[in-house]
């Protein structure tokens, strides 16, 4: 059985990025609710990890477990709240520090002799990100490492193998981060790092016909990288058992439809096209709230597919793309809904089939590991991310057919732009958004008043933070002269250099 790492998510908002740096090192590990802890038996665990939250230790609606639940066997790792929980509940003392800390800090006097700070020198730089700190330790805590302003920065139980830091070892900013969360999950747990996209694949084809057998499978394509790596696997798993739907609900980029359709006839998928676009824009006309949008697309999105999906003898099963940040998200323990997604929810109810999501226990840059180990076309892999809206939340206002002509047709000078002058794959996200203002213009002798755009890209590892992209001024300016001069209706291109946070990468 595969070996787990057990991460206890407390809500922080970087624990998806604990389980991306442990996944890296070729370890699986699973992220789990802090109330709702797996039998470790029962997924092989060798380890576990308290992530860090936005409460404090002593807030009465804190979350708090019972650390002797978690077999003595296990080694523990806690990080800035899970670090501060071990010692509070163990006697220690956390108080709120003299000043909130979201800083770079340097270790000093590291017990390089501790397995945990094994090959970590004095000065290595480490994130700090919180506003409590510990101020004594239980008896039998031993202090491993501090910094310029945090006497315990990290510690070590005596009476078993747990650890404690109060820095961030997952974020970027932490240098000796992965040598602290390998000290642990290699040195510590002794993981035999066998996690890989092969391995993946060999597991869970296997999986899937087990789990399929001969049933028959419908799954809903977007053309994008989750939806076209479970197509491809599902092939590979079941063959011609496998229906995908592709459908066009007219908010694609320009040429997608038909392109897409043509690359995945290339990888040999069975695959119905479904033009829907005069339906969806009926049901859009004259709405301009993004989340009513996203609804509308949605249940549209969902009608259009069911009845599809019933023309087809026999389905006994729906696929979806989805990986394992939505899964997370969808149990999180916030319950925050920040935005909906039409992909999410609905279907199964709607048409009584069995759910089967094989890329649920990755994330994107696993996905695309899994894509390339399968041998699908590099531009399909390396697709950005696209809104399962489409280009309808990029367009600030109600939807018309004539609004999504003229963003398409910026876009695709963008998106095409990128590609030419090789800018396309070292930007996370990028996109154009029709805004809803018009400006004044002079076109040859004559006045304008005319719509504006705006283009947005970014650069992020995984979506959760994201800085704008520092485009190189002379490609812009070609960029902005393109749209103007060949996109009727234009007359103003803008660049969005907003981050995230505090904006979001989409607009809307």
């Amino acid at each position: 059985m595969q070996e787990t790492i057990i991460i206890l998510d407390f809500g922080s908002q970087t624990t998806q990025l604990i389980a991306r740096r442990i996944r890296e090192l070729g370890i699986y590990c699973e992220i789990h609710p802090y109330n709702k802890m797996p039998d470790p038996a029962a997924v092989n665990a060798i380890g576990v990890i308290l992530s860090g939250s936005p409460f404090s230790v002593y807030d009465k609606e804190a979350f708090k477990i019972d650390l002797t639940t978690i077999p003595a066997e296990l080694p523990v790792l806690g990080i800035c709240y899970g670090a501060q929980f071990m010692a509070y509940s163990n006697g220690g003392t956390v108080e709120p520090a003299p000043s909130r800390e979201y800083v770079r800090a340097h270790l000093t006097e590291v017990n390089v002799c501790d397995p945990l700070m094994a090959d970590i020198e004095p000065g290595a730089q480490v994130w700090m990100s919180h506003g409590d700190t510990i101020t004594s330790l239980p008896d039998d805590f031993t202090c491993i490492a501090s910094t310029e302003k945090v006497d315990i920065a990290a510690y070590r139980v005596g009476s078993r193998a747990a650890w404690g830091v109060q820095f961030h070892p997952e974020v970027y900013h932490s240098e000796c981060g992965m040598t602290i969360l390998r000290n642990f999950a290699v040195g510590i747990c002794k993981a035999k790092r066998d996690w890989s996209a092969a391995s993946f694949i060999d597991t869970t084809v296997e999986a899937l016909r087990k789990q399929l057998g001969d049933d028959k499978v419908v799954l809903g394509l977007s053309g994008g990288v989750d939806s076209s790596v479970a197509a491809v696997l599902l092939n590979k798993a079941i063959g011609h058992n496998l229906t995908c739907i592709f459908v066009d609900h007219g908010m694609l980029r320009k040429n997608e439809f038909t392109e897409v359709l043509r690359d995945y006839e290339c990888l040999g998928l069975n695959v119905i096209g479904v033009d829907a676009s005069a339906e969806f824009f009926a049901a859009l006309a004259g709405v301009t709230e993004p989340e009513k949008k996203r609804k509308i697309i949605g249940k549209g999105f969902i009608d259009t597919f069911d009845r599809e999906a019933h023309k087809l003898k026999d389905i006994k099963w729906l696929a979806q793309g989805t990986i394992y940040p939505d899964c997370i998200e969808s149990l999180s323990i916030t319950g925050t809904v920040i935005k909906s997604h039409h992909n999410v929810g609905g279907l199964p109810e709607k048409m009584n089939l069995k759910l089967c999501e094989p890329l649920r226990l990755l994330f994107k840059d696993e996905v695309r590991a899994v894509g390339r180990q399968l041998g699908m076309p590099e531009h399909l892999i390396t697709r950005h991310p696209f809104p399962g809206p489409g280009l309808a939340v990029r367009i600030l206002g109600d939807i018309t057919p004539e609004k999504v002509a003229i963003l398409q047709e910026a876009d695709h000078i963008f998106i095409k732009g990128l590609r030419d002058h090789g800018l396309y794959d070292k930007v996370w996200q990028a996109g154009a958004i029709l805004l809803p203002v018009q400006s004044v213009g002079v076109m040859g002798d004559e006045r304008t008043y005319e719509r504006a755009i705006a283009l947005r890209a970014v650069t992020s590892t995984d979506a959760m933070t994201a800085d704008w992209a520092h485009l190189p001024y002379e490609f812009l300016a070609q960029v902005s002269n393109d749209i103007i001069n060949h996109v009727k209706g234009v007359n103003r291109v803008c660049y969005d250099i907003s981050s995230k946070p505090p904006a979001t990468i989409e607009w809307e």
